[in-house]
């Protein structure tokens, strides 16, 4: 019978796997170790740009909210603004239409007197027919121009010299305001400037030019061919020529010829001119103020007719503010 051999459970050869085992896992987690600086740093630096990235987003995001700010407030006050010119042009058309009913019910007023005149007058004998009409036409003669009172002394004329007046109603104005020179047979001076002040004779400003047959013939030339910058607006000249000339002890009319008011504000005008024509001790103002109007806005094919509309309007108010008399045209041709 054979000796058993003894087994040996924990011999020198298992011992080295398991060293080696050991050993093994050792290596690799010194290894992981080495790496871990290298991913960290490199995940830092990923995230630094990515940092940046956003901050450089964000600081153009900002700049952007701020034009866009900037841009809604410039709208939001365009827009205010837009909402004011609209309430001050309602304001014109109401104050139009109330004159306009104003002028409708007295032109019914005006037939209803003529209707009655003329039957008086179907009872007049011949003579008293030939009487009344020598007085007719002396009163003509001696009356206005198109209903405006010829009573002055001295006599102004504004004239918008714009390229619409200057293009479509030249002839009308060179016509309408000979007619008026005709009225007046003899004033003690005259003056002549366009719309922005500007005088026709720069040796006359601030100064009455004589009258003189040659000289309305000179003016009359003159204004033929006479062109000078204009805004489009007669708030200028009329400004100065009261300035200049206004005189309590002077009969004075200034006649305004024009077709557009392109300023923003009617009230404000009106309020300069009451600040500057100031009422005497008689009741009345120190200048007369008359206009005719010329409809070219309203005639032309494309032209923005509200500017015509808002130069009737101040007309009509300044005139009747200011004991003067507004003519509107119903055409260009003189």
């Amino acid at each position: 019978m054979k000796k058993r051999r003894d087994f040996q459970v924990f011999s020198l050869s298992f011992l080295d796997v398991v060293c080696c085992g050991f050993g093994a896992i050792v290596l690799l987690l010194v290894l992981t170790k080495l790496g871990e600086p290298v991913t960290i740093e490199k995940a830092r630096i990923d995230l630094d740009r990515q940092i940046a990235r956003l901050e450089d987003e964000l600081y153009e995001i900002r700049g952007e909210t701020v034009i866009f700010d900037r841009r809604l407030r410039s709208r939001r006050q365009q827009l205010s603004t837009e909402q004011e010119g609209i309430a001050r042009l309602r304001g014109d058309l109401e104050e139009v239409r109330g004159e306009y009913a104003a002028s409708h019910e007295l032109s019914e007023v005006q037939d209803i007197l003529e209707g009655r005149m003329l039957a008086a007058q179907q009872d007049l004998s011949e003579e008293m027919r030939r009487l009344l009409d020598q007085s007719h036409r002396r009163q003509q003669r001696d009356a206005a121009v198109g209903g405006i009172p010829i009573d002055s002394e001295y006599i102004i004329f504004v004239i918008d010299t714009s390229g619409s007046m200057r293009q479509y109603a030249w002839p009308a104005v060179v016509e309408k305001m000979t007619q008026v020179l005709d009225a007046y047979p003899k004033v003690k001076g005259m003056q002549v400037m366009n719309d922005m002040g500007e005088y026709m004779y720069s040796q006359y400003a601030g100064k009455w030019i004589p009258d003189t047959p040659g000289r309305r013939k000179a003016v009359i030339s003159r204004l033929r061919t006479w062109s000078a910058f204009s805004n489009s607006s007669p708030v200028e000249g009329i400004t100065r020529a009261i300035r200049a000339f206004a005189n309590p002890d002077h009969r004075i009319s200034i006649y305004v010829l024009g077709d557009e008011f392109s300023g923003q504000s009617i009230d404000s005008v009106v309020r300069s001119v009451d600040s500057l024509n100031t009422i005497g001790r008689d009741g009345k103002r120190k200048v007369r103020i008359h206009s005719i109007g010329f409809p070219t806005v309203f005639l032309v094919a494309g032209a923005g007719e509200h500017t015509g509309v808002r130069f009737a309007t101040l007309m009509r108010i300044l005139c009747r503010r200011n004991d003067g008399t507004f003519v509107g045209m119903n055409s260009t041709s003189p």
